[in-house]
């Protein structure tokens, strides 16, 4: 068991206005190699917003300040265990490149999820995927993002 540290927020890399359900997540992160998966034993979310706005649960946790070992999800590699994860539906336009596809019922789940996350854990860092590794997700400028919506972090 690890203290909590960050909440990582993701997109799914999914083309704008397209739907993701959770067995599209468990599909993709669950399923062998071989059959076009990543072959991970675990998804790499706890939570998923949907194109309306609903936050669908993927991995249970208890809600405390700590990462149990039943709780960890493969949202970023080397983060995972002092980590929290969520990810948008979306994420690139319809040539998939990165774009933020956020829709208006998904802007305010995030800031609200987000904003009680913080309220919850004021220390936790809220990060993007891309700010700890070599990618685009999750296709916008969290530290800009939350300061627009009133979130100031420390440095």
């Amino acid at each position: 068991m690890a203290k909590l540290k960050y909440l990582v927020l993701h997109c799914t890399a999914t083309p704008e206005g397209r739907e993701v359900t959770s067995a599209d997540i468990r599909r993709m992160h669950l399923s062998p190699v071989s059959a076009g998966g990543r072959g991970w034993k675990q998804v790499g979310y706890t939570d998923l917003i949907h194109l309306d706005g609903t936050v669908e649960r993927l991995v249970d946790n208890n809600e405390d300040a700590n990462v149990d070992p039943w709780e960890i999800t493969n949202g970023a590699k080397g983060y995972n265990s002092v980590s929290r994860h969520v990810v948008y539906a979306g994420g690139c336009d319809r040539a998939m490149k990165p774009k933020d596809t956020r829709t208006a019922a998904q802007l305010k789940a995030m800031e609200d999820y987000v904003k009680d996350f913080h309220r919850r854990f004021p220390y936790v860092r809220i990060i993007g995927h891309n700010e700890v590794a070599a990618k685009s997700c999750p296709s916008f400028d969290v530290q800009k993002w939350l300061k627009s919506i009133g979130i100031n972090q420390a440095a």
